[in-house]
């Protein structure tokens, strides 16, 4: 068993001392850290607890799972491990020629998946050159430099190559 859990559907209102008190009842709380919004501050409505010991965290789960708090009934259950990101993109194409404008650089992944961001074109001519980002599920991604004046780029498509999802 885990000893690090995630207690669920807290009221804005909890403070991480009103949190660890009411788990300290089960046992030894090690560590508690409510996951706030990086941009307002506000809780996001969920926190994770370490435990002093297995068995402390089974007994927490077993006493706060559905327990009200704040006015809220908690969902408690072991803390799953965080799964690793996807990496980054690629760079851009340079210029052509003697007007060095090229493209950006692609995007990389989206979330855990790995994706096939696309690095931009470079330019020819007067172009801006491409550099879509990368895409979402089994997307390609990226773009391509325009000829003359053009601009390029682009992004990739949604699920499989399709276009740009319209409910966002």
């Amino acid at each position: 068993m885990n000893q690090r859990l995630f207690v669920g559907n807290l009221a804005f209102q909890t403070t991480e001392e009103g949190l660890r008190a009411a788990f300290e009842e089960f046992g030894v709380v090690t560590d508690a850290k409510i996951i706030t919004d990086r941009e307002t501050g506000r809780s996001r409505g969920f926190a994770f607890l370490t435990m002093g010991s297995d068995e402390d965290a089974k007994k927490a789960i077993e006493g706060m799972n559905g327990a009200m708090v704040d006015g809220r009934a908690l969902r408690v259950n072991e803390a799953e491990e965080r799964r690793p990101r996807a990496g980054g993109g690629g760079g851009g194409g340079g210029g052509f020629g003697d007007r060095p404008r090229g493209g950006g650089g692609g995007g990389g992944g989206f979330g855990d998946r790995p994706r096939r961001g696309g690095g931009g074109g470079g330019g020819f001519g007067d172009d801006r050159g491409g550099g879509g980002r990368g895409g979402y599920d089994d997307d390609r991604g990226g773009g391509r430099g325009g000829f003359g004046d053009d601009r390029g780029g682009g992004r990739g498509g949604r699920r499989n190559g399709g276009g740009r999802r319209r409910d966002w």
